[in-house]
């Protein structure tokens, strides 16, 4: 491949790569003068290093020296005109190395060799044709440095051939190398310019990945968690370590991962986190990078989805309800005023049975059209900032005044006084549910229910436990769809609808298993 060659490199390049490789080039002549200086101080002519010439050789060594030392000032202190300088430099090597040549004898010293090393460092930096004129110059040196012995000491015009060969090295030395450093300047260049677009790549990547709605975790063969976005801490519930192994995260996460890498497990399931209480849709996808077994997960928050899907499937169903309730209240209201006229003509016992149930039926869909219309309304939130202690502690003793329970069955723990956005309305209905609930079930004696407040890193949480047996496992998954109840009289709308306020106010209402008793528990995403 035939590069060009640049007329001029650019001036950043030049102060960055050019002027220290040109700094370097000076300490080697630096060391060259030292070298010689050395030798014949110690050695004298005994190497013909000045054995024709010996004070010659001296005065041109400390010349050489001395310019090499200003040169190194020069460089450090004016780091200008580059071609200019590394021409000075040349020209220096090119005289000091022929006045020495000629002190010690001539070409047969073998001083000429070390004109190539110069040439070559100053192709290596040296810009345009400058290099060609840097090797004509040291050939026409030597030339008339062979030419001088020929016309002065009558040496054989035979020996022309050695200067007319080192020549030839000059400008080969210079063309070659020249060509080497253009494309290692070329190859540089690509490499600098892609090593700039794999950064910028990177960083648009992690842009991205930070701004996606899924989780994403990127792990390498040995489960170390190479990188994950903001998204993973969300759907996990604590703070993501970094640079851990997969198992920091999750437990059940590395397990699954560990099955897909060995071929036994399936590329995709849902997973629930016990610290968020989210459900999440795992994907485990090879990430396709060479000499790794690296793997991308991504967390997709299932949660949100069936939220979505379930309040489009209930706001039509809440405006049906909602209907079919307003035309049941109108007949109930008759069937009601028609029983208690009812019993007031009849006096029969028998009658007045019948009486009490066609009252208590009547009371059964009254209640339940209130809780429909109740649900219909759950979207008129009136938030405002509420703190648990006392609000709790209030609660508390009117629930147990107004259902005529002993206060000491009821116990509240909390630790601190957290504050959080509620509707009152809604999270007195709410807390009433449960806590009725919980007095139904628990064992009814000092202490059976408990309200505690938890004030985890991300969020509040406030859990509702009574000492009952709890629910069964089979029984979990429906206890808060509409209509389900395991109390004879219950509507089997207070659950489904304390749910639904919950979320109304931005939170989640979840049911915990645990050993000796149910526990609900109102979980509040971050503080105020």
């Amino acid at each position: 491949m035939k590069l060009p060659l640049p007329a001029a490199y650019p001036q950043a390049e030049a102060t960055e790569s050019f002027w220290g490789s040109l700094r370097y080039f000076n300490l080697y002549r630096i060391s060259v003068g030292v070298l010689f200086l050395l030798v014949v101080l110690v050695y004298g002519d005994a190497l013909n290093l000045g054995g024709h010439n010996l004070r010659l050789f001296v005065y041109v060594c400390s010349a050489y020296l001395g310019a090499a030392l200003a040169f190194h000032v020069l460089l450090r202190k004016w780091p200008a005109h580059f071609n200019a300088q590394l021409t000075l430099h040349v020209v220096a090597d090119i005289a000091a190395l022929t006045l020495l040549m000629n002190a010690s004898s001539g070409i047969r010293s073998g001083l000429g060799v070390m004109l190539l090393i110069s040439l070559a460092g100053a192709a290596l930096v040296s810009r345009g044709t400058l290099m060609l004129f840097y090797a004509a110059l040291a050939s026409i040196a030597v030339l008339l440095e062979q030419s001088f012995w020929v016309l002065v000491y009558d040496f054989s015009t035979a020996n022309f051939l050695q200067p007319g060969l080192l020549s030839i090295g000059y400008f080969a030395t210079a063309l070659i190398t020249n060509g080497l450093a253009r494309r290692v300047i070329v190859n540089e260049r690509v490499a600098r310019q892609r090593g700039e677009d794999l950064a910028n790549q990177l960083r648009i990547n992690q842009l991205v990945i930070q701004d996606v709605q899924d989780g994403v975790l990127v792990v390498d063969s040995n489960g170390l968690v190479r990188q994950h976005n903001r998204q993973v801490k969300a759907l996990l519930g604590h703070a993501a370590p970094e640079l851990s192994q997969v198992e920091e995260y999750s437990a059940q996460l590395a397990e699954h991962l560990a099955a897909w890498r060995a071929g036994s497990g399936p590329d995709q399931i849902s997973l629930s986190f016990s610290d968020s209480g989210k459900l999440a849709r795992v994907r485990f996808v090879p990430a396709g990078i060479a000499g790794g077994n690296f793997a991308l997960v991504f967390l997709e928050d299932l949660s949100k989805v069936q939220e979505q899907a379930q309040q489009l499937k209930l706001a039509a169903l809440g405006r049906l309800t909602a209907n079919i309730a307003h035309e049941i209240r109108n007949p109930l209201s008759a069937i009601t005023h028609a029983a208690d006229l009812l019993r007031e003509e009849s006096r029969s016992s028998s009658r007045n049975r019948l009486v009490t149930i066609i009252g208590d039926n009547a009371q059964r869909l009254d209640h339940m059209v209130r809780d429909v219309l109740q649900l219909s309304r759950r979207d008129r939130v009136q938030a405002e900032t509420i703190h648990l202690r006392a609000f709790l502690a209030g609660f508390i003793d009117e629930f147990a005044q107004n259902e005529g329970i002993a206060r000491n069955a009821f116990m509240l723990e909390t630790v601190e006084d957290a504050a959080v956005a509620f509707d009152r309305a809604h999270l007195i209905q709410v807390l009433w549910n449960l806590v009725g609930n919980a007095w139904r079930h628990c064992r009814k004696q000092s202490g059976s229910v408990t309200l505690r407040v938890l004030h985890r890193a991300n969020r509040i949480e406030l859990h509702v436990i009574d000492d009952g047996a709890g629910v069964a496992r089979e029984l979990q998954a429906q206890l808060f769809e509409p209509f389900f109840t395991t109390f004879s009289s219950g509507t089997g709308l207070g659950l489904y609808i304390a749910r639904e306020l919950c979320a109304a106010n931005g939170t989640r209402l979840d049911y915990f298993d645990r050993r000796g008793g149910a526990d609900f528990g109102i979980l509040w995403q971050g503080t105020l």
